[in-house]
């Protein structure tokens, strides 16, 4: 069992959540990820990138969206419960190294996946720039920690309640133009990381992508995971889940993440009836 030792709401579904697991915290590099299983053998199982982890403490943090039932019935525990299994490390590490300037690109909760990594590139001796894109002001998160990393932070949201108002991809263009990174790593949406590709390719610079697909044992057997790079096929599980974005075949990729979207956001819909009903509201 693995015990909840803090959790904060850190937007209307979008939890953090501390969870006491020492020898994932010991040996967790940049970039890894663990796969969570709550409620039985044959529940489902959730792969998600370790946002944090203190090895003094024996804790990792998860960051996590509820989108579908296993989220929902995740963000529903508190302090105190315990998650019956928790596996990983998993996948192959950032490769770190004093770049020189690197540009971390997080969309959404994939600024969650980013923090290690600007962490790591930042304690490597790079100059470090975070772009971080929401569709609003409600939606940004990690700021405070991004800041405390970044030689510089650009907030860009949708709609311009916080920040630039703008997508990721229009500071990212002025970085390429102007700063000439040395690196770029982007992390978040699948088209989210597919633009910041296009932008950064006419300008040959470098850049990782951190991909996040169907995924059930995280071992390579299932096969659920598969990519294409580069024409062959790679899984993310224990080829990536980073790879070079020029590589990635990305409408292969869009055409499998959607495969079960009519039955995540029927669980969706389905969780939202079940909060009212218990909060009184229908």
């Amino acid at each position: 069992m693995f015990t909840i030792l803090d959790k904060k709401k850190l937007s209307a579904e979008v939890f953090k959540m501390k969870i006491k697991a020492p020898n994932i915290a010991r040996e967790r590099k940049a970039g890894q990820f663990i796969i969570l299983q709550q409620g039985g053998v044959y529940a489902e199982r959730i792969p998600l990138t370790i946002a944090d982890a203190d090895s003094d403490e024996g804790s990792i943090t998860i960051v996590f969206q509820a989108v579908g039932d296993a989220t929902h019935r995740l963000g529903s525990l508190e302090i105190g419960d315990a998650i019956e299994n928790v596996l990983g490390p998993l996948g192959q590490p950032t490769h770190i190294e004093k770049y020189g300037k690197v540009v971390c690109v997080g969309g959404g909760v994939g600024v969650a996946p980013m923090h290690p990594i600007a962490q790591a590139m930042k304690q490597a001796g790079n100059e470090v720039k975070i772009i971080i894109g929401a569709r609003n002001k409600e939606l940004v998160i990690l700021e405070e920690e991004m800041n405390k990393i970044a030689d510089e932070l650009i907030i860009c949201t949708d709609d311009g309640s916080y920040g630039r108002k703008a997508l990721v991809t229009e500071p990212l263009k002025d970085l390429c133009e102007n700063w000439k990174p040395d690196l770029v790593v982007a992390i978040g949406p699948p088209i989210m990381m597919k633009f910041c590709t296009l932008t950064t390719k006419p300008f040959n610079v470098p850049t990782i992508v951190s991909l996040n697909t169907i995924m059930i044992d995280g071992t390579g057997m299932c096969g659920g995971c598969r990519v294409s790079i580069n024409g062959e096929t790679k899984f993310v599980c224990v080829d990536g889940p980073e790879f070079d974005a020029f590589a990635v075949d990305w409408d292969n990729l869009l055409m499998r993440l959607g495969t079960y979207k009519p039955q995540e956001q029927e669980a969706h819909h389905r969780c939202h009836i079940g909060l009212k009903i218990n909060e009184g509201e229908a």
